[in-house]
């Protein structure tokens, strides 16, 4: 009886717990480039041809069981082993049959594959470049009518949903969903340049079926040409350090007159925020907007309170870079200083120059020297940063 009580609260649970898994899948997301599609289908092609081998093997190794089992009276044959010819014949039998299938039957189709993915120029329309960075991906249009369009993408999932201990209602897309998505016109083929800027990052979206890695000072290519439009996600898939699982791809594939709209008001926006550098900016300006950019940047390294997470990532909280003057008696910035650290990085932080504009680097700045358990009262303008780079 207790044998039946288990096996019925075992039913019970399995059933009660179909529900998490309404959305599984055997099979590979829905493929939407005509590389992802590729790969699908020579991955059921190998899938059959396994099968089929699987199946023969086995049905031969049953029959050989059965079939000259003890118990049916099988004698077993003289202790005399065969010649060395027939054992080598039976051994090459096999060996041939196998390297027919690799090479001719699975290994065409997968040849054609990797052609495909290596051929990034033949019909590409856009060239986008990528680079990763710890952790967040920089993109950057460098043809056609975005060119110049250049912004980073951030983590958007509100940082108490990741703390430790957090127990409320997460987001629908939690840890998946960023402040500024890739956007790609629908049915043109997108050549990918890809890089990183401190270790190597893998910008990796399922449904694309391109996966190349970014490495440090090198320039690698993919390509992407979506064909149905959505938007579709992926994450870094390189183990690329603390913050590896906060580091999504979001793109957005949208008809070629939404992308023209996105490219026009994209770039008003980033007009605007390039105007703001020839602007003096009030100190509570610059706190206020600075903090937006610390939350977003900086956070994930030297915490929200700014106390760090020493020796890796030290505390601002009264750094000695940080409360230290920004400019020397001649009005060029410290080597080492504040605002060289943050256009020019120092050891496992990146630098910023490329990343943040100028009014960004500015606000960044103020809000560190002038929170955080900071009180050194300066300012920085975009206005200095700009000259700063130069």
């Amino acid at each position: 009886m207790q044998v039946f009580k288990k096996i019925g609260l075992g039913l019970f649970a399995f059933l009660a717990s179909l529900n998490a898994y309404a959305e599984y899948s055997w099979n590979f997301p829905e493929p939407v480039t005509p590389m992802a599609l590729d790969t699908l289908h020579v991955h059921n092609k190998f899938m059959l041809i396994t099968m089929a081998i699987f199946v023969v093997v086995l049905a031969i190794m049953i029959y050989s069981i059965f079939a000259h089992r003890k118990s049916k009276g099988y004698k077993a044959v003289a202790d005399k082993a065969p010649s060395t010819a027939v054992e080598i014949f039976w051994t090459l039998i096999p060996f041939v049959i196998l390297l027919l299938i690799d090479f001719v039957i699975m290994g065409i189709p997968a040849y054609h594959s990797v052609i495909m993915m290596e051929d990034t120029r033949d019909k590409a329309t856009m060239v986008v470049k990528v680079t990763g960075s710890q952790w967040r991906w920089q993109y950057e249009y460098m043809d056609g009518d975005a060119k110049g369009i250049k912004f980073v993408s951030n983590l958007s999932t509100p940082k108490e949903q990741t703390d430790k201990g957090f127990d409320g209602k997460k987001d629908e897309q939690y840890l998946l969903e960023v402040d500024n998505r890739l956007v790609l016109p629908v049915g043109e083929k997108v050549r990918i340049l890809m890089t990183a800027t401190d270790v190597m990052h893998n910008w990796w979206v399922p449904q694309f079926g391109s996966s190349r890695l970014a490495v440090p000072g090198f320039i690698r290519e993919t390509w992407v040409q979506v064909d149905k439009a959505g938007t579709y996600r992926g994450q870094c898939k390189e183990l690329c350090g603390k913050g590896h699982g906060y580091m999504p791809v979001v793109v957005d594939a949208v008809p070629m007159n939404e992308f023209k709209v996105w490219v026009a008001t994209k770039k008003e926006e980033l007009a605007k925020a390039d105007a703001g550098a020839d602007k003096e900016w009030t100190k509570e300006e610059l706190v206020a907007t600075g903090k937006g950019v610390y939350d977003k940047n900086c956070a994930v390294c030297h915490q929200v309170s700014g106390a760090g997470l020493p020796p890796a990532f030290p505390a601002l909280t009264g750094s000695k870079a940080v409360t230290s003057p920004i400019f020397g008696e001649d009005g060029k910035y410290l080597k080492d200083g504040h605002l060289d650290r943050v256009l020019n990085g120092i050891r496992v932080m990146p630098g910023w120059k490329a990343l943040l504009n100028d009014t960004e680097i500015a606000s960044v700045i103020t809000y560190e020297r002038n929170a955080l358990g900071n009180s050194v009262g300066d300012v920085l303008q975009p206005a200095q940063v700009k000259a700063a780079r130069q």
